[in-house]
């Protein structure tokens, strides 16, 4: 038996299936994957993220510890509620973890990946010492992801009258408490929406809401779908320690002024850009029928190989499409290797569906 979320009982009983992730029982779908996915690109859908690492930092030297640990820059936030997209690395400039950071009135809050909750919170703890800091995991917090076009117009329906004048007010890539609410409009999905932390407590009842106006509960496979539309990486196959961001299609995530900033693993990438970045991470659309699966190996002709980290079948384009990490003198066509045989692939950006539009 796996970790469990506030609302396992909850999906029980909508008819989820349950699965393994990253040691924690978690619903697949609650029916149909493909009908989830394009209620939330034509609509709207609420996920249960609840198994998220939710880690408020706080205390005199919060701002300069935390300049230190991450690749991005924490000082960009320049006032309450504004958010940035992080990694947090190695010496060597692996990815420890991708994460949000978000800028609140007494500190900072991060919100990282489940399955690295572990080596998360002992690298900040172990690098805590000699700083004015506080690290406090805040596991009595759920989390919902309401995404889609029509989420947060519907969302404001269900609160009282402060939450929904907030909701209507967000900013893309903001977060703002009210009570001892977060309302963040940050989201996995390539859609507007909303990320919900909220009491462990509070979080069945106002799921139970959502569920009850119309929102469709929502599981990983479709959370999974809409992200490899959308682009963006899943730690642990798109991102991970043996890989930098810059090889990982995550270099936005690097802020490099000013020069003078020393952050963990910044040696290691300036080393790597002047050397030459060897791979990237780009997307892959199969044309033909077939399914693209991670480890598949991808043949690029007088140039090399590379390796699938993610792929499935695409609902929006009724297409196969992969993540990829190939050699960075890669142009526009590919082979990927599919049960023995070879089939042609088109290399694109990796981002296929934002918005509800097609980007290839």
């Amino acid at each position: 038996m796996g970790q469990r979320t506030p609302l396992y009982d909850l999906h029980l009983a909508l008819g989820a299936k349950m699965v393994d992730f990253g040691g924690w029982d978690m619903p697949l779908h609650y029916g149909s994957q493909v009908e989830e996915h394009h209620q939330v690109r034509s609509d709207c859908g609420v996920f249960d993220v609840s198994h998220m690492t939710v880690i408020d930092i706080d205390g005199a030297q919060a701002t300069p510890w935390l300049r230190q640990l991450l690749a991005n820059d924490v000082a960009r936030l320049s006032e309450p509620g504004k958010a940035l997209y992080s990694t947090l690395l190695n010496e060597q400039g692996g990815v420890i973890d991708d994460l949000l950071v978000y800028r609140c009135e007494d500190g900072y809050r991060l919100v990282a990946n489940a399955a690295t909750r572990a080596k998360d919170l002992a690298w900040l703890n172990a690098r805590a010492n000699g700083f004015e800091v506080q690290v406090r995991e805040r596991p009595e917090l759920a989390k919902l992801a309401i995404q889609g076009p029509h989420a947060r117009q519907k969302v404001a329906k269900l609160v009282n009258a402060a939450r929904a004048e907030l909701i209507r007010e967000l900013e893309p890539f903001h977060g703002r408490s009210d009570g001892d609410w977060f309302v963040a409009r940050t989201g996995y999905t390539g859609e507007d929406g909303l990320e919900i932390i909220l009491p462990a407590a509070q979080v069945a009842d106002f799921f139970n809401d959502l569920v009850g106006a119309g929102i469709a509960p929502s599981g990983l496979g479709a959370r999974d779908t809409l992200r490899l539309e959308a682009g963006m990486n899943l730690y642990g196959q798109d991102t991970d320690e043996a890989h930098s961001p810059l090889t990982s299609n995550l270099a936005s995530s690097i802020a490099w002024e000013p020069t003078d900033r020393e952050f963990i693993g910044r040696p290691a990438l300036e080393r790597e850009k002047a050397a030459g970045v060897q791979l990237k991470l780009v997307g892959l659309v199969l044309e033909e029928r077939g399914v693209l699966r991670a480890h598949q190996v991808v043949r690029i002709a007088e140039i090399g190989e590379g390796e699938i980290t993610s792929g499935s079948f695409s609902p929006t384009l009724s297409k196969a499409i992969a993540l990829a990490r190939v050699p960075v003198a890669t142009a526009d066509r590919a082979e990927v290797e599919i049960r023995g045989k070879w089939y042609p692939v088109r290399v694109v950006k990796p981002t296929f569906v934002r918005h509800g539009k097609t980007l290839i």
